[in-house]
């Protein structure tokens, strides 16, 4: 198993994520040990550990709540292995997440979805997460559905300093080159799509340039996702828009027919006082270089 763990803003409180189904809906929360035991197994096990206050059971994660009063201040580097090894002695016991009539709602993956789970939660730990942390951003996987290919990823772009929407694009191209098995990867808990609006660019602080970034994410990054590739508002002077081409539009031999025929139209149309749009790529940077960031 691969356990991803995600620090809260309250210290005494850390999430981890099994990369299995915990609950198939709504969440459980534990906060008297003997209740936990008597309802459920895992519980049972994360309430026998010196220092565990507070257990929360949720779809995809388990919540734990740290002791933190002066007779017994619990280290979440001493909690932290041995939460992350009860965790994984559950799922090996076979046995039930919650007992009685919430049993049911326990299920997880068969054992085949579950090797292909595992790679995910590899791939999204050892190598997209880092590099997402570095440009100020955060992902964890959540779940995935075998009927349909889709991976549901929880992603947090709020500090990225490029677009949310290439990065986005670079990672689940990144997940289906690697695991054929995926058709589609969901975002979730998005905080922020758009760009750092950067100070020495007042064109960017302008009613236009917010119509034009909803225009972009909303209408033409995603027809021109299925080509990997994805554009952003770089600056607005003297009614010109000046827009960047990268993912699968870098380097590409019809990036110029793209942007003429279809986002410029589409642009002006939208934003009437736009009289140009022009590209400002660097199409000798190659084409489809989306996967050398992961």
């Amino acid at each position: 198993m691969f356990i991803q763990t995600l620090p809260l803003d309250d210290d005494n409180r850390m999430q981890f994520l099994p990369g299995r189904q915990v609950l198939v809906s709504g969440s459980v929360r534990f906060n008297d040990p003997q209740q936990g035991r008597e309802r459920s197994p895992l519980a049972a096990r994360l309430f026998d550990i010196p220092g565990v206050k507070e257990v929360e059971l949720g779809e995809d994660h388990v919540t734990i709540t740290k002791t933190d009063d002066e007779t017994h201040k619990a280290l979440w580097i001493q909690l932290k292995p041995m939460v992350l090894a009860a965790v994984m002695d559950h799922y090996m016991s076979g046995l039930p997440v919650l007992l009685g009539g919430d049993a049911e709602a326990t299920t997880s993956y068969s054992e085949d979805d579950q090797k292909i789970v595992d790679v995910i939660v590899e791939l999204v730990d050892d190598r997209v997460r880092p590099q997402l942390q570095d440009d100020g951003g955060e992902v964890l996987f959540k779940s995935f559905d075998p009927t349909n290919g889709t991976v549901v990823l929880e992603m947090d772009s709020s500090g990225l300093s490029t677009p949310a929407f290439g990065t986005q694009i670079k990672i689940e191209n990144t997940l289906k080159h690697f695991v054929p098995e995926i058709s589609r990867v969901k975002f979730e808990r998005m905080v922020d799509i758009t760009e750092t609006v950067d100070e020495g660019r007042p064109g960017l602080q302008t009613e236009e340039a917010n119509q034009i970034r909803v225009l972009l994410e909303t209408r033409i990054n995603p027809a021109i996702a299925a080509h990997g590739g994805y554009i952003s508002l770089i600056d607005i002077q003297d009614q010109t828009a000046f827009v960047e081409m990268a993912g699968g539009c870098q380097g590409c031999g019809m990036a110029d027919a793209t942007l003429k025929q279809g986002v410029e139209v589409e642009i002006k149309s939208a934003v009437p006082t736009i009289e140009r749009v022009l590209d400002v790529t660097d199409h000798a940077g190659g084409s489809n270089p989306y996967y050398a960031g992961y």
